[in-house]
């Protein structure tokens, strides 16, 4: 990870252990995890929110007062929308992203629940991923939630990746190593 990168997640992971302690100490971790997934599914949906987070152009003022209205809008928490707020006024809402992923980390492990990032070349049944929970959870002693996003640039089979963990089940990986293999008989 670069340095920059580090330092982002550093900020990132520092809101969102803030925001996570002040809503289990107040009772309202279900209402931050309901914010939590519809400020995710907000921003992965709009470009315009993605921009008003990142742009150095927008004036501090207009960031909170655009994330203010989103939070009222959205029906977010009032830890999560004064959040939203101190960041703007700090000019961190670029780690708005990280800090989502953090707390649903965060979130899954107060539930014991552990997050499979799967990436398949379509889209899993509801019998495969029942299969692949099931599995995953025999490996890790632990129920798995699975976070499946679609990737055409796999032929067939499935990235999964748990914590620091990746198992690459996919072709291109299997024709890579085959490549290798033949590389190392010449």
């Amino acid at each position: 990870m670069s340095e920059p990168a580090s330092i982002s997640m550093g900020i990132a992971v520092r809101y969102a252990q803030a925001v996570f302690d002040l809503s289990r100490d107040s009772g309202d971790l279900k209402k931050l995890e309901a914010d939590v997934t519809a400020l995710d599914e907000a921003i992965r949906a709009s470009q315009d929110l993605r921009d008003v987070l990142t742009s150095p152009v927008i004036t501090r003022e207009d960031q909170g007062k655009a994330l203010g209205a989103l939070a009222s809008q959205m029906g977010l928490g009032t830890v999560l929308s004064n959040t939203l707020r101190l960041m703007a006024g700090k000019r961190r809402l670029f780690v708005v992203p990280q800090m989502v992923a953090v707390l649903k980390g965060m979130l899954s492990d107060n539930r014991g629940e552990v997050t499979a990032e799967v990436r398949s070349p379509k889209a899993l049944t509801k019998t495969q991923s029942d299969k692949l929970s099931m599995a995953l959870k025999a490996s890790t002693g632990k129920d798995v939630k699975l976070d499946v996003t679609i990737d055409d640039g796999l032929i067939g089979g499935l990235v999964v990746k748990i914590g620091s963990r990746m198992i690459d089940t996919s072709i291109r990986a299997k024709l890579n190593a085959l490549q290798n293999t033949m590389k190392e008989v010449r």
